[in-house]
C-alpha cells in the first residue's frame, strides 16, 4: 500500500491508472507519419518511450531501405523518361 503525501489516503500501486500515451507516440500516428513524410518520422520512433531499442533499430533500417529503394526507382524512371524524350525528338 502507498500513502498519498497530499491527502494521506492509502491506495494500491497496482490499481493506479497508467498514464495515457501522447498522440504522437501511438502506433497508428507513427505509421501515418511514415506514409506522409517518410524517414522524417524517425525522430518520433526514437522519442517513443514504449518501443524497445531493437524495435527502433528495425524500424529505422526498414524505413531507410524503403527510402533508398524509392530513390533508386525514381532515378531509373527519370532515365527512362529522358530516353523516351530523346527518341521522340529524333522522330520529329
Amino acid at each position: 500500500m502507498v500513502i498519498c503525501p497530499h491527502c494521506g489516503k492509502e491506495f494500491d500501486e497496482k490499481a493506479a491508472p497508467k498514464p495515457k500515451r501522447k498522440w504522437y507516440h501511438t502506433n497508428h500516428s507513427i505509421v501515418f507519419l511514415f506514409l506522409l513524410i517518410g524517414p522524417f518520422a524517425l525522430p518520433m520512433v526514437w522519442s517513443n518511450p514504449h518501443y524497445k531499442i531493437t524495435t527502433k533499430w528495425i524500424t529505422t533500417i526498414l524505413m531507410l531501405s524503403i527510402t533508398m529503394l524509392a530513390v533508386i526507382l525514381c532515378i531509373e524512371l527519370v532515365k527512362m523518361l529522358i530516353e523516351q524524350i530523346q527518341n521522340l525528338s529524333k522522330m520529329m
